[in-house]
């Protein structure tokens, strides 16, 4: 059984072939820069590829089983073009990367396009299992300049709370579908299971690096949107960001599941821990 990864050197991927290179699965790994993917297992497959490319994309899909779905950014070309390679291969089973702003409704912009996608692999008829996770606990990596710079994070949510996931245990969920029987046509909306303002998550990154860190609520969630891409963003997405930290910010409660508990065994990671292996990133590089 082959399982071919997209996404493999980004913050899931990475996590999820050192999690299917444990259980001794058959891998390949799709990869624009093979570089890019040298501190991945060198037992696994290395296949040159774009998904904004489809040409290139049947060589790596060929023979393949199982596939894990990663595509970023706005729009469905991406996903289309998997999904095309993918029929054409025979892939048997997806699980697919989606988000859990699908279950709103209404259905907010970041939301639409992976329900656009999600509907793709649908039609498609290939049996997938669609994991919808919410905030990273990578995303506060964006605070990185800002903390190294200035000792400051922006904080455009104020009072909203949510329960970031590690994306270690979003890989454990997806190597566990891939390589198990039950997970066809399911739909696992994934968190973790403490919520946070965004001073409270910025005290514990305080606290693990052993500095103050202040916290700036900014004039305007656009604001926010500004410094994530000074350079400026795509309309359409710097729209849909704002819109998502609106969405934030009204949430004071803090939403969240027990999926990775009841699938898994175990409470997800905290993000205490995830702070403290990755502490380093955090501090200022003449600390570091």
């Amino acid at each position: 059984m082959m399982i071919l990864v997209t996404g493999a050197t980004g913050n899931i991927g990475r996590e999820l072939v050192r999690e299917l290179d444990a259980k001794g699965a058959k891998l390949r790994l799709l990869v624009r820069d093979p570089a890019r993917a040298a501190r991945l297992p060198e037992r696994a497959e290395r296949a040159v590829g774009d998904l904004g490319e489809p040409t290139t994309l049947a060589p790596a899909f060929a023979g393949v089983d199982r596939l894990f779905l990663l595509t970023q950014g706005i729009g469905t070309d991406h996903t289309a073009a998997a999904i095309a390679a993918a029929e054409a291969a025979g892939v048997r089973h997806i699980v697919h990367l989606s988000s859990f702003h699908v279950t709103f409704d209404p259905i907010p912009a970041m939301g639409r396009w992976h329900h656009e996608r999600e509907k793709i692999i649908r039609a498609s008829g290939i049996p997938a299992t669609f994991l919808r996770p919410g905030g990273f606990m990578t995303n506060a990596l964006d605070w990185l300049l800002t903390i190294r710079e200035g000792q400051y994070v922006l904080d455009p949510v104020g009072p909203g709370r949510y329960a970031p996931i590690d994306p270690a245990d979003i890989a454990a969920v997806a190597a566990l579908a891939l390589t198990e029987a039950g997970h066809h046509h399911k739909e696992y909306v994934l968190t973790g299971d403490e919520v946070f303002t965004v001073a409270e998550q910025v005290r514990i990154i305080a606290e693990t690096i052993g500095r103050d860190i202040e916290v700036r609520a900014t004039a305007t969630t656009a604001e926010a949107v500004r410094f994530r891409f000074p350079d400026g963003a795509p309309k359409a997405l710097a729209e849909a960001i704002t819109e998502g930290f609106t969405l934030m910010r009204a949430d004071t409660a803090g939403f969240r599941t027990d999926t990775v508990e009841r699938l898994l065994g175990r409470r997800p990671r905290t993000f205490a821990d995830w702070c403290a292996r990755n502490a380093e990133a955090f501090r200022r590089p003449d600390t570091a």
